[in-house]
């Protein structure tokens, strides 16, 4: 990640996350409250129907959700998340995740994800919920 805006536990964070790593995510921003994650539909990421398989489609924009919503120093979970798929993304598709707060209280955190390709199609929205535990990322 080269991302000015980004702190040191995103940068760590990320860094670790051999799922994100190995689905050829890259951060193109990350910062309080707000990420931007991008990823190309690959062959192997397809299903028998020969669009991209939705779990990589949420995966994606859990990994932007996960980047915007650990604003501090303490670990940040998903509680839940809901998606709707609103068009097939296909092979070749350079698809694009943007996470943004929507609501923060106490420990609990509120994020939408729009998930687009290239040629501007929504190709999903995720609405995550956060939890901010006790724990910090361990050290390396």
């Amino acid at each position: 990640m080269d991302d000015a805006f980004a702190t040191e536990h995103t940068r760590r964070m990320i860094a670790g996350d051999a799922a994100s790593n190995a689905l050829g995510m890259r951060v193109v921003s990350a910062e309080p409250g707000r990420a931007v994650v991008r990823m190309r539909v690959r062959p192997d990421m397809l299903n028998g129907f020969a669009v991209a398989h939705g779990g990589m489609v949420f995966a994606l924009a859990d990994t932007a959700f996960a980047l915007a919503c650990n604003e501090t120093d303490a670990v940040t979970l998903a509680a839940g998340a809901d998606i709707a798929f609103l068009s097939p993304a296909r092979e070749g598709d350079e698809l694009e995740a943007v996470a943004e707060r929507r609501a923060r209280g106490g420990r609990s955190g509120l994020y939408d994800v729009r998930v687009s390709a290239g040629d501007g199609r929504v190709v999903a929205e995720m609405r995550g919920r956060s939890r901010t535990t006790r724990g910090v990322l361990p050290a390396k």
